[in-house]
Parts: C-alpha cells; structure tokens; sequence
C-alpha cells in the first residue's frame, strides 16, 4: 500500500508542478500582532498622533513580513506527514480507481493523457491546499 500512496503523491506533484502552483499558508495572525503591537508602542511614545503612525508602520512591516512565502505545492506534498498523504490518496484514488497502473511513471502517463481526469485531480488538490492546509494558491506563468 505506502507504493501506492507514493504514486499517487507523485502523480499530483506532476500535475501541480505542470500548472506551476504555489501555496502560502496564511500568517494573518502574525501581520495583525505586529500591527498591534507598533500601534501600541506608537501610541505610548506619540499620544494619539504616535498611535496612527506606529499602527501604519506596523501594518505595511506586517504586511511585509508575511508576503513572498510561496512554496512549490510539490514540495509541500512530499512534506506532509504520513496521515496526510494517505487522506490525500484516499481522496485522489476514488478518481484514479477505475485506472490499472504497475508504478508511477506509467500512472502519471495514463493520468496526463486525460484532460478529464487531469482537471478533476486538480480541483481535488486544490480543495485540499485551500480548506485542510488553509494555504492560498499563486499560480506562475
């Protein structure tokens, strides 16, 4: 069985890595407490007029420090712990189950060769990226 969970890890990584997709897993959290906090700072040194700068200062620092962290969704695949791959393959096998495959190479082939099955493996990813890893996908050209 992990043979096949690692077909089926391959095959996605392909069909992502076709599309060029990146994901960023969200740091909102991050960004509003760095705003937070120059907000409070600013208001404790400035009185109101220091509250409005540090909010501002804070708010592009955040906004700064959690941008450009986009990693290639191949990369995040293969970095999943195990029960994630396997709930991956669960949900990409019900697609590929009517398939007869012996490795990767040739699953990937089969896959590739159908727009079909291609799209629905790819909204099927990209439903797992956006609610289970709570990630936004960029895709590059």
């Amino acid at each position: 069985m992990p043979i096949m969970v690692d077909d089926i890890m391959k095959l996605l990584c392909s069909i992502s890595q076709e599309r060029k997709m990146k994901a960023a897993v969200k740091h909102s959290g991050k960004g509003a407490l760095v705003t937070g906090a120059a907000a409070f700072v600013g208001g404790l040194v400035g009185g109101p007029p220091g509250l409005a700068v540090g909010g501002a200062v804070g708010g592009l620092f955040g906004a700064w420090m959690t941008s450009g962290q986009f990693k290639p969704i191949p990369q995040i695949l293969m970095e999943l712990p195990p029960a994630e791959q396997q709930k991956l393959f669960n949900e990409a096998a019900t697609i590929v189950r009517n398939l007869d495959w012996t490795d990767a190479v040739q699953l990937t082939t089969l896959v590739m060769g159908s727009e079909a099955l291609k799209q629905q493996l790819l909204a099927m990813l990209v439903n797992y990226v956006t609610k289970e890893l709570r990630a936004e996908i960029r895709y590059d050209d």
